[in-house]
């Protein structure tokens, strides 16, 4: 494995990464933490045309170690965050359904999300996203199946609940 290979990943796990952190610095940054730990991690990889996914097993482990981490810490919102947001990105007619999404999508489980963006997002199949998240395929279809309803119910609330304001 030599480093332009993963230096072709780069944008797959940028765009994975700044859809987990929900920001593109923090996205960045485990981006590079990523890459960091592969280099010093390469003769583990047996298979190099597995690169991909292991990658992204990388990514998505230092991910979730980075959520346990902040846990114990307690919650911080930097005011750089806001400049980030994904909702303020949408042009101003589209912002109230892109803020919705986010919305429902930052209430489903860290679980949930994983599924939706490997398998959405990245557009891996159920194997491979099985083999990213460590879990039985069965489990990546379940997951899938549930994030999907939950985000659905998520957004049909929050369109209710706006006629609701209306009225």
């Amino acid at each position: 494995m030599d480093e332009r290979a993963i230096a072709a990943q780069v944008p797959r796990l940028r765009r994975y990464a700044a859809a987990l952190a929900g920001n593109l610095s923090d996205a960045d940054d485990l981006v590079q933490d990523c890459i960091e730990k592969a280099l010093a991690n390469r003769h583990t990889l047996r298979d190099v045309t597995r690169l991909g996914g292991w990658l992204l097993s990388i990514l998505h482990n230092l991910h979730v170690s980075g959520l346990r981490w902040r846990r114990r810490r307690g919650p911080e919102v930097p005011v750089e965050d806001l400049a980030n947001d994904l909702a303020l990105s949408a042009a101003p007619a589209d912002r109230a359904e892109v803020r919705d999404f986010v919305r429902a999508f930052n209430q489903l489980s860290e679980e949930h999300r994983a599924v939706l963006l490997l398998t959405g997002l990245e557009g891996l199949s159920y194997r491979e996203a099985a083999e990213v998240l460590g879990v039985p395929m069965g489990t990546v279809m379940s997951r899938l199946a549930r994030a999907r309803e939950r985000l659905r119910v998520l957004l049909d609330g929050g369109a209710e609940q706006a006629v609701r304001r209306i009225k």
